[in-house]
């Protein structure tokens, strides 16, 4: 199918605004005062560091060591390298330490034994950050602060974690790169001139975390995950509760597509932390079932088929996909079926119009315009544009890019699309069944330098294409680039088969390393 008017119009508008912003980009990166010699953090010197979460939380269940430790240990670490990466944009230190020693003192007096503690407790004393729940920047979200925990953080409370604070984001919390005027911009652990990903800003990479929580309506858990080399998880659409995430995604159909789940360094962890965040709900996925991986079926796609909107697929991750089907078949004894999926093609039409569409009220979704308003002074992108090229805009150029693709995205003709979206939504629930498993890049690019992506600004349609769909999707890591940045792909399985996502990471984290300390990995040649 050709590209339609505003495709068209939006490809010619991208080209001929690149050389505008590189420029601008380029100046601004001559301007910023950071050390440009430091390219990576320092290595992890703390054993502790190095330890997953459920086995830290039975270390201090057993008393081999203190949460108080623990928790110190963290905080050491996140002053050590949040300097370089600007994650942390509030934290609870303090606090945290006061509850590591309320752990410690219960584990003095607990009398009913360890399996007491851990039936009740799984995660006790253990540690975790989330991305901050409301957007920071300017218009009806400036200084807007969440006073309670979303239910999945509470339900993490309840079994024992311990949070640290809360990370950086995008405005808006729909761009892949963590930046806004209120808290800077956020770095890569494994190279400081790039991206970690959005919108959520993240400390894993870096380890500064073992555990996390994120939110995904078009690879915000995925995107970072893969950027910082750790494994992410959006779970099926409906099981972890969403309340309590900013409002922007709250009409039309969007909420349906919003999905929160677990971040994690360690592939064993995913599992158990999602238990605990879906509560009641979780008992539709039958977790606790044994998933064998020589049962399963296999399916490798590549790419997306060559749309024009989206960059190819970097070689090295095609042969790091490659190298994932060659030890499924020698090690497990399966075939993988190789296979192309023309809808695909139209993954980010599809995301596009379905984020567009009306709810059941017939209401459309609220405007990204009508969010960054300020106090009900109408927002005008292209004066908006305008002002930002002399740095008198209060915005992003991100959001305020956001906006201008939006004018023209809610005219656009969508019946083919949405033919597109049912026969793909289809097929894949007949292809993947209750025991098929579809491995498929988590993103064109390898993490992008900072500001890059507004260059290609559809690359998130590989991630973004599966919450429309609603199906569980696992981001796994597959060890270092060339340059030292992370590879990893997605895994993705039937609607409430996460399980088979899950027991097919640990099988790639043994197989392929996992997640790698940025700070022992090869140094990025210079630029």
């Amino acid at each position: 199918m050709a590209l339609t008017r505003f495709e068209r119009f939006l490809a010619s508008v991208l080209r001929g605004a690149v050389g505008m912003l590189f420029a601008v980009f380029q100046l601004l990166a001559q301007r910023r005062g950071a050390d440009r010699s430091v390219r990576r953090l320092p290595p992890i010197t703390n054993p502790l560091l190095r330890v997953p979460a459920m086995r830290l939380a039975r270390m201090i269940r057993r008393r081999e060591v203190t949460s108080v430790e623990v928790v110190q240990t963290y905080i050491d670490r996140i002053q050590e390298i949040n300097p370089l990466i600007n994650a942390m944009v509030k934290d609870r230190f303090s606090l945290a330490l006061q509850e590591a020693a309320q752990v410690d003192k219960l584990i003095e007096e607990e009398t009913g034994g360890e399996d007491v503690l851990e039936d009740r407790l799984p995660l006790l004393g253990v540690l975790s950050l989330s991305k901050r729940p409301s957007p920071p920047g300017a218009g009806v979200t400036a200084g807007v602060i969440s006073t309670t925990d979303a239910p999945p953080v509470a339900l993490l409370k309840r079994a024992g974690a311990i949070p640290l604070g809360v990370t950086n984001c995008s405005e808006l919390c729909m761009w892949l790169e963590s930046h806004n005027r209120l808290y800077g911009i956020t770095n890569n652990p494994y190279d400081l001139e790039r991206i970690p990903g959005g919108s959520s800003g993240q400390y894993f990479g870096g380890g500064g975390s073992v555990i996390g929580v994120g939110s995904d309506v078009g690879g915000s858990i995925r995107i970072p995950a893969f950027f910082n080399g750790i494994f992410g998880h959006k779970p099926t659409s409906g099981v972890v509760s969403n309340v309590g995430q900013f409002s922007s995604l709250s009409s039309g159909q969007q909420p349906g597509f919003l999905c929160t789940g677990p971040m994690c360094r360690y592939a064993q962890d995913l599992l158990p932390m999602l238990r605990v965040m879906g509560g009641a709900n979780a008992d539709r996925l039958s977790l606790s079932s044994e998933v064998d991986l020589k049962r399963l079926r296999f399916f490798s796609v590549p790419h997306d088929g060559g749309s024009p909107l989206v960059s190819p697929v970097d070689q090295q991750l095609v042969l790091a996909q490659r190298r994932v089907v060659e030890r499924l078949e020698a090690d497990l004894g399966v075939k993988v079926q190789q296979l192309k999926i023309p809808q695909l093609k139209y993954s980010f039409q599809i995301w596009s119009a379905m984020m567009g569409a009306p709810g059941k009220d017939g209401k459309q979704p609220t405007s990204f315009a009508e969010l960054m308003s300020d106090h009900g002074k109408k927002v005008w992108p292209l004066w908006e544009m305008a002002k930002w090229t002399v740095g008198l805009s209060k915005h992003t150029v991100a959001a305020i890019g956001l906006v201008l693709v939006e004018m023209f995205q809610r005219s656009q003709p969508t019946q083919f699309i949405l033919q597109q979206k049912e026969s793909l939504q289809k097929d894949l629930e007949e292809l993947l069944g209750t025991d098929g498993v579809l491995l498929y890049p988590s993103h064109p690019h390898l993490a992008p330098k900072h500001h890059h992506p507004l260059f290609t600004p559809f690359n998130f349609s590989y991630t973004g294409i599966f919450n429309i769909l609603g199906l569980p999707v696992t981001q796994c890591p597959l060890g270092l680039s060339a340059e030292g940045l992370p590879l990893g792909l997605q895994l993705v399985v039937g609607k409430q088969q996460d399980r088979l996502s899950l027991a097919t990471a640990v099988f790639l984290e043994k197989t392929f390393g996992g997640w790698r300390d940025p700070g022992a990995s090869p140094r990025p040649p210079p630029s």
